[in-house]
């Protein structure tokens, strides 16, 4: 696939139901994470609440915010609680992650600059969704099926999958660095790190078609100060353009 001269992207699609990836595209280039680390951050909080995997009332509210609206002081909050980086690093060992680490050491507390590959996301939802207990699966795959149109912070986040597929897709969708998002420009010195910190990232990342057979993980960079709709607008455009199996797809305007 030819992408604009201006955009970056890592792209995998998994069919689960043949086993075996239909579109690999720079897969394994590692991007910061945006939101999509909020999957991992729920696994790791669900890990070690076998076998009744019981949510109590409080962390229910936070966890369902953070999966259906991308909220980021649900994530903030976990993220302490959780040990920071730690996170990552057992979440990595538990999933054979092999792109994926935590934050650079001078900025241990922005859980958005967590490295990831398309790769390495398609790993987490076949983790969920072949793997996972049920409890567990049911709980986080159900809040991504019922992903708000818009984060907490405002951003319309039926970008890509949410765009291009009818509904019964799941969704954990990633941005950072426009103008308005949450945390716009509280990192004026940007860190030594493996990944671009500086361009703008907006990342979609899910399931589509019955019992979510095919996994989509697309992450991409658009040049710093891109205009979020146009960025918007060229991420549903590549996944638009993407084979993915059992997708039933929006009619085009004017059909």
């Amino acid at each position: 696939m030819t992408l604009p001269l201006t955009l970056t992207a890592g792209i995998a699609v998994f069919d689960r139901e043949a086993s075996q990836f239909v579109h690999q595209q720079d897969a394994d280039r590692q991007f910061r994470s945006a939101s999509v680390v909020k999957l991992l951050i729920a696994l790791d909080f669900f890990w070690d609440r076998g076998p009744e995997y019981d949510v109590p009332p409080a962390d229910r509210e936070r966890l369902e915010v953070m999966l259906r609206s991308s909220d980021d002081d649900a994530a903030s909050y976990y993220w302490e609680q959780l040990g920071g980086a730690a996170v990552v690093d057992r979440m990595v060992e538990r999933l054979g992650l092999t792109h994926t680490a935590g934050p650079p050491a001078s900025h241990p507390g922005f859980w958005g600059y967590v490295a990831i590959t398309a790769a390495d996301t398609v790993r987490i939802y076949r983790y969920l969704l072949e793997d996972a207990p049920v409890s567990v699966r049911e709980y986080v795959m159900g809040q991504l099926h019922q992903a708000t149109r818009h984060g907490t912070d405002g951003f319309d986040q039926y970008f890509g999958i949410a765009s291009v597929f009818e509904t019964g897709y799941s969704i954990k969708q990633g941005w950072s660095g426009f103008h308005g998002s949450s945390g716009y420009r509280s990192d004026k010195a940007k860190p030594q790190s493996v990944v671009d910190l500086v361009n703008d990232a907006l990342h979609t990342t899910g399931t589509v078609g019955a019992d979510d057979r095919s996994i989509v993980a697309v992450f991409t960079l658009h040049p710093s100060g891109t205009p979020y709709e146009q960025a918007y607008a060229a991420v549903t455009q590549l996944t638009a353009g993407l084979t993915v199996p059992g997708g039933v797809r929006v009619p085009a305007s004017g059909q």
